[in-house]
């Protein structure tokens, strides 16, 4: 595949108009003004040629199924139809104009990289044979960590909360280095990321380790680093989700979440790391479905609060780039109001793009209606329009959108991006318990070893499982070592089973996932403690498992349980890398949550 753009024609195509402005330095401020305002001018003529029908198309970001834009497997077409009314995503670039598609590995989007930019091609040349020659901006959640959209052979590097604990602000610009460039050598040029939200809440079920920690400032140097790495490799980088999402037990997949801080604790502990992701140049900003009740009284979810949006987010931080609301189809802003009026008010509050709605039809259909009603202007659309189009430029879409085979070949999986990521993994790794100096294991002194526990499914489906993937590890560095999965609720006879295995080894292993106050996973390590074998936990998501398991020798904890932080932790075991990790939150005591067990910036060394 040698897809390169035929300059004459996608110039001739746009008619010139956003030619200039693709070639224009990123920085507005090392531009002259005269310049700056004949881009943005071209851009304007643009939005001018566009009918209502298409401007409406552009503000939305919308999933679609399958592997490619015009020849998907049936069942992908039988989903479209299903619930877009499309074929395929030539299709609905066509019928709706869409300005952006999101990809989902659940969508059968990202096979493989080769297949990703075959698709990426599919989807710019139909977006370049509208009436309206327009590129399409692709997105994903490439977290990193436990969101993982694009998998192996792909490098995946250290998430959040892991490299919170690593606590350096250069592997954490080099990590979003690496993931931005494989991202667009397959077309892939906005990535939903890094998390500015700061976990403050331990029991919070969707944040979590996708945050860099607990402190703002730590959280706030990380999100810099991170938005100043995706976009030196091209990618859009969006910081989400304002107005912060760390301190809530609800899940704004399935609830409506409310956020109990007064102004002043939000200033002090979820404005900073937005702050520093407008200082340094972020192109989006994603927003959230959460009440705020101390930034909008009216208790509108934030990605449809006015006063949220444009009073504090536009107007008090100076934000000027673009806004991209949550999936329009999560539970916490469906419950107010209807799906029609959701994404006209979205828009109403300071909105540019429309991500993901349940039912495109009925959404894009809504804002036409507002238009032509009166309720919203075209000039407002063409405000949010412009900012679009501005950020496709700077991505170089109006330059050339396609990308090639060649471009995987020498971009994705690069030996050296491999080796940086294992090296970086490596920093984050955080020894939490060390009794009686048990590790680091010796292959001599403790060569067999059983390796049990949970083995949640890979965040991109392309590795894992934890338990293999350990046992793998450690078999390379001279280790008798066997697999026994015991899963996330491992039953009685299940940890009979782990018992047994254990007789005649030299030390246990367990995989810990999220232990609660009710969970087996707490039996499994007593009863495995209880056989005498030295017993070594790892918590492979939150690091708050430790606070609810008792017999262990030593405790480690991942942040994840991709191969890359796994592979680290197991060269942590045996010896042949330090701990150097430093719990980036406060581990609290299991039965008095007001105590603190391990402080933030605890961590063991050898």
């Amino acid at each position: 595949m040698q897809y390169r753009t035929s300059r004459r024609t996608l110039l001739t195509a746009t008619a010139a108009v956003a030619a200039a402005a693709a070639t224009a330095p990123t920085s507005a401020a090392d531009e002259p003004d005269r310049a700056r305002n004949r881009d943005r001018d071209r851009l304007m003529r643009l939005i001018a040629r566009m009918s209502l029908e298409e401007k409406v198309g552009q503000l939305f970001v919308m999933r679609v199924y399958g592997h490619s834009a015009t020849a998907p497997d049936q069942a992908d077409i039988d989903a479209n139809l299903k619930e877009i009314g499309v074929r395929t995503a030539a299709d609905l670039i066509a019928d709706y104009h869409v300005g952006g598609i999101i990809y989902f590995t659940w969508a059968h989007n990202t096979r493989d990289p080769h297949q990703i930019a075959d698709l990426s091609n599919g989807i710019q040349r139909a977006g370049l044979a509208q009436a309206t020659p327009v590129p399409l901006l692709i997105s994903t959640d490439q977290e990193h960590g436990i969101v993982c959209r694009v998998g192996k052979p792909a490098t995946l590097v250290p998430g959040a909360m892991a490299l919170g604990a690593g606590g350096s602000r250069s592997d954490a610009r080099r990590a979003a280095q690496i993931a931005g460039a494989e991202l667009a050598a397959v077309g892939i040029l906005q990535n939903y990321a890094p998390v500015a939200d700061v976990n403050v809440n331990p029991a919070n079920p969707v944040i979590g380790v996708r945050s860099f920690g607990s402190d703002p400032q730590a959280a706030a140097r990380l999100v810099a680093a991170q938005v100043k790495g995706y976009q030196s490799a091209g990618v859009a980088a969006t910081a989400k989700h304002f107005p912060g999402h760390g301190d809530t037990k609800d899940d704004s997949h399935y609830a409506l979440p409310t956020i109990h801080h007064t102004q002043e604790q939000w200033e002090e502990l979820d404005a900073p790391p937005f702050r520093a992701a407008i200082a340094a140049g972020i192109d989006s900003i994603m927003t959230a479905h959460i009440v705020v009740p101390a930034l909008d009284p009216a208790l509108d979810p934030a990605t449809l609060s006015r006063p949220i949006l444009t009073g504090i987010l536009r107007e008090k931080l100076g934000y000027d780039g673009v806004v991209v609301t949550d999936s329009l189809g999560m539970a916490g802003v469906r419950q107010k109001y209807g799906d029609d009026r959701v994404p006209v008010l979205a828009l109403k509050a300071g909105c540019d793009q429309l991500l993901n709605p349940p039912n495109l039809a009925v959404a894009w259909n809504a804002v036409l209606k507002a238009v032509k009603d009166g309720e919203i202007t075209e000039a407002r659309l063409d405000e949010s329009i412009l900012r679009i189009l501005q950020l496709k430029a700077r991505r170089g879409l109006f330059r050339d959108p396609y990308v090639t085979h060649r471009g995987v070949d020498r971009t994705v999986g690069a030996r050296s991006h491999l080796a940086a990521a294992d090296r970086i993994a490596e920093e984050t790794t955080t020894l939490l318990a060390n009794t009686g100096g048990l590790l680091p294991l010796s292959r001599l002194r403790e060569p067999k070893l059983l390796v049990v526990g949970a083995d949640p499914a890979s965040p991109s489906g392309t590795t894992g499982p934890p338990t293999t993937v350990l046992v793998q590890a450690l078999t390379e560095l001279g280790f008798a070592a066997t697999a026994l999965s015991t899963g996330i609720t491992p039953t009685a006879a299940k940890i009979s089973e782990a018992v047994a295995a254990a007789q005649g080894k030299d030390a246990l292993i367990v995989a810990t996932y999220n232990v609660s106050a009710t969970s087996p996973q707490r039996t499994l390590v007593s009863e495995l403690a209880a056989t005498g074998v030295p017993v070594v936990t790892v918590a492979i998501r939150n690091p708050y498992d430790i606070a609810r398991l008792t017999g262990f020798g030593a405790s480690l904890a991942t942040y994840s349980w991709t191969d890359v932080e796994l592979r680290a932790a197991a060269r942590v075991i045996a010896g042949r890398a330090e701990p150097s990790g430093r719990l980036p939150v406060p581990v609290q005591r299991s039965d008095d949550p007001t105590q603190v067990l391990y402080p933030m910036g605890h961590g063991l060394t050898y």
